[in-house]
């Protein structure tokens, strides 16, 4: 099983962009699905962008049209891509993997906070 270890938060005015990256210990290319998550103070986990081996790519409504993810298997690193944020955006982001039916290790994630 993979390790991932995200980077790449910070403080971002409203409407600023951030790439968060995630960067596994070794080849993600085989790997069934792999997402990045956000958990804002006080509300559960939940998905944000997940990127299937397949290709497909899928995205929470709140973020759709703003955030992009995708993959670089030569760099066994998965990005997402932030453009005009919200201060809802405001959280600590994870990314994790799913395969063989199970998920993966949860890391320490990135903070994103966003100002007004």
């Amino acid at each position: 099983q993979v390790q991932l270890v995200e980077s790449g938060g910070g403080l971002v005015q409203v409407g600023g962009s951030l790439r968060l990256s995630c960067i596994a210990s070794g080849s993600i290319s085989s790997i069934d699905a792999l997402s990045w998550y956000r958990q804002a103070p006080g509300r559960e986990r939940d998905v944000v962008a997940v990127s299937i081996r397949d290709g497909t790519i899928t995205y929470a409504d709140a973020v759709k049209g703003r955030f992009t993810i995708s993959r670089d298997n030569a760099k066994n690193t998965v990005y997402l891509q932030m453009n005009n944020l919200k201060p809802e955006d405001t959280a600590v982001y994870y990314c994790n993997s799913w395969n063989d039916g199970a998920l993966g290790s949860w890391g320490q994630g990135t903070q994103v906070t966003v100002s007004t």
